[in-house]
């Protein structure tokens, strides 16, 4: 009984001592707290800044080494874990944080043209575009779920995160535009005395209604037996009672006189026949844009690769006159068909680059030119005649530059200009702006620059300019 009684005290302080043991080891094990929280929840994409772990044992020892196993991916939902281990020897100490990546974020809906929209009153309502951007999906323009009412249209669409996005456009029934009304032909139109004043015509296009050329109403009167002005008014109204108006004056004069009296100023027009060219026009057209100067144009056809200096005229506000398209004195002087089917292959060629169909022209070698003689006698007299009745207006000149033959320097060009110029008279100068004419191009700032200090303006020609007419000779 007493060994048995023995046996039993010794196991007690065995498990005494083994206690012992065990609370000294565990008091050793160094105790790991995280900074911040245990668990943390971001939006895809935002920054995770890692605050780290402290630890100390029961004896207040603090400067253990802290690893971190495992990384935060912010670009892709999930959740992420990371460990922070102490290991010393035998003992190992661990803390987990868990780091959760969500989407919340609600993708963007982007209606083009606004959140409201006017409907012609006529017509259904056509979709005009939208667009939808997650912010992890990316474009889900695709998943957007249109609902479509009388006055509204709604559109949405949910992301893969279950996050949804509604947008509603309005549908506002009503048309407050009007027609675009447009002129064929020039605001002025020119029509000889006692012939028949043909209409150039005009077309009119709605928003809604579409095509409407046929309910335009012209409302006034050409009487070409009596000289004057007359205007003529264009109006188009639609099915929304929206109304757009344009005028038209049309001149008519005597063949023999010039349709409007030279009233007198100190005027230069300075022109350029038989472009555009790569080497010239393009240095022309910045030395007038540079000296704030219009001018005049006459071109014929070159390659379409320089259609954009014809543009290039036009929008820069200079006027672009119609010459020849094949300068070929044999082909435009055999016939009056073969010179109106070259002019009309200009003109169209024109209208095709601006948009605007010129009526403004100059005779290959002028109205004074006799090399017409050799393919068809009189035809001169016959042309400066029908060309009027076709609505168009022909420009010679007064002042010769000479740099298309006797100017064989830039100095003999300007002084032949200068030489020239009068302050009685509308000076319409002829120069070239074809290939590699540099000694017009040269000339040319030096002449703009002795017309301002010398009391000319410059401008350039239309319709209603004084016309320099030369001597027919065939």
């Amino acid at each position: 009984m007493k060994n048995k009684f023995n046996l039993l005290r010794i196991l007690c302080l065995l498990l005494i001592l083994l206690i012992l043991i065990i609370s000294v080891s565990y008091s050793l094990i160094p105790q790991i707290k995280l900074n911040g929280k245990t668990n943390i929840v971001l939006n895809v994409n935002q920054n995770y800044k890692e605050k780290g772990a402290t630890a100390k044992n029961i004896f207040g020892k603090n400067n253990y080494k802290i690893n971190i196993n495992g990384k935060v991916n912010t670009k892709k939902i999930g959740k992420y874990k990371l460990e922070y281990i102490i290991k010393q020897k035998y003992i190992i100490s661990k803390a987990t944080r868990i780091v959760e990546i969500k989407d919340q974020i609600p993708p963007e809906i982007t209606l083009n043209d606004g959140d409201s929209i006017n409907v012609c009153p006529n017509k259904e309502y056509e979709e005009i575009g939208y667009s939808a951007i997650d912010n992890y999906d990316g474009d889900i323009t695709n998943k957007v779920n249109i609902v479509k009412n009388k006055d509204f249209i709604k559109y949405k669409v949910e992301d893969s995160s279950k996050n949804v996005s509604i947008k509603e456009r309005k549908l506002i029934y009503e048309d407050k535009t009007p027609p675009t009304l447009e002129l064929k032909g020039n605001s002025t139109e020119l029509v000889e005395k006692n012939s028949t004043y043909k209409e150039p015509g005009y077309t009119a296009i709605d928003n809604c209604d579409g095509d409407i050329t046929n309910n335009v109403q012209v409302d006034g009167n050409v009487d070409t037996s009596i000289n004057g002005t007359y205007e003529l008014t264009y109006t188009i109204t639609d099915s929304s009672d929206n109304i757009t108006t344009q005028k038209r004056k049309v001149k008519v004069y005597n063949r023999q006189y010039n349709y409007v009296p030279y009233s007198g100023g100190a005027v230069i027009y300075l022109t350029f026949d038989d472009g555009p060219s790569a080497s010239v026009t393009g240095k022309i057209l910045d030395i007038l844009n540079e000296e704030n100067i219009k001018a005049t144009f006459f071109v014929i056809n070159h390659s379409d690769s320089l259609n954009y200096l014809i543009k290039r005229e036009y929008d820069e506000g200079h006027t672009v006159g119609l010459h020849s398209f094949t300068h070929r004195y044999d082909t435009v002087y055999s016939s009056i068909d073969e010179y109106f089917s070259d002019l009309y292959l200009i003109s169209d060629k024109v209208k095709n680059i601006t948009g605007q169909e010129s009526k403004i022209m100059r005779f290959p070698g002028g109205s004074s030119n006799t090399i017409s003689r050799n393919y068809s006698k009189g035809i001169m007299s016959n042309l400066v005649n029908e060309v009027s009745n076709r609505g168009f207006v022909y420009f010679d000149w007064n002042v010769g530059s000479g740099d298309a033959g006797g100017a064989y320097t830039s100095d003999a060009v300007y002084n032949n200009v200068i030489k020239g110029l009068s302050k009685s008279k509308p000076n319409i100068v002829l120069m070239h702006d074809y290939e590699n004419n540099y000694k017009t191009l040269n000339a040319l700032r030096n002449i703009i620059r002795y017309g301002k200090e010398n009391g000319y303006t410059f401008d350039r020609i239309t319709t209603s300019t004084f016309q320099a007419k030369q001597r027919v000779n065939n």
